[in-house]
């Protein structure tokens, strides 16, 4: 079961790439304040217990809403 979840989310992911790119933009923040925000984000991910056990798409999901809550949205490029 593990690996066909893995092998779905895989696909998911490389079918998604394929439609285009996106980048995170914060009206309120400047670019340049993206990596550090992401790495606080990240970083506080990593410290929270139920995310230790190490299984990066959870700690990527988190992350992402980490971002969401610090005003960054996700969007797609031309």
């Amino acid at each position: 079961m593990h690996h066909w979840y893995m092998f779905a989310t895989s696909l998911s992911l490389l079918l998604l790439a394929a439609c285009g790119t996106a980048e995170w933009v914060n009206t309120n923040n400047p670019t340049a304040n993206y990596t550090l925000d992401y790495n606080t984000c990240e970083m506080d991910m990593t410290k929270d217990p139920k995310l230790q056990q190490g299984n990066r798409y959870f700690i990527q999901q988190a992350t992402e809403r980490c971002m969401l809550k610090k005003g960054w949205v996700l969007r797609e490029t031309q």
